[in-house]
């Protein structure tokens, strides 16, 4: 990985950083992962989003045993180098339960404050 790159990543404690994945083309977020610089690595040489899974200790290749493929057209970083936002091109389901988003659970119940109250 180019040194200036590695230079600006701030990993978690774990030496993961946030990876939030959006549709490329109707920017919906998709899902959100985790990679450390091996799984960056592999995703900007391969151009397939690899993540490394927490639960199983393991790497993993969006697509490989499902088929539904990330095509990673660009990886941007954030201005704390703590998250990645990783744009792709969806093949099939982004969700491990096989829809088309992580982020199909319907809106959280929302406080609407008044003007008063936001002031505070």
């Amino acid at each position: 990985m180019d040194p200036a790159l590695a230079a600006r990543l701030k990993h978690d404690g774990a030496g993961l950083l946030t990876a939030v994945v959006q549709d490329a083309s109707d920017l919906r977020v998709l899902m959100v992962g985790w990679m450390d610089d091996e799984a960056l690595r592999r995703t900007l040489t391969t151009g397939r989003a690899t993540y490394w899974s927490r639960s199983r200790g393991e790497y993993w290749r969006k697509g490989d045993t499902s088929g539904h493929v990330q095509f990673v057209r660009s990886v941007a970083l954030d201005c704390d180098g703590d998250t990645l936002l990783v744009q792709v091109d969806q093949v099939g389901a982004a969700c491990h339960r096989g829809t088309d988003t992580c982020f199909d659970g319907g809106d959280l119940d929302s406080v609407v404050l008044t003007e008063k109250e936001r002031s505070l």
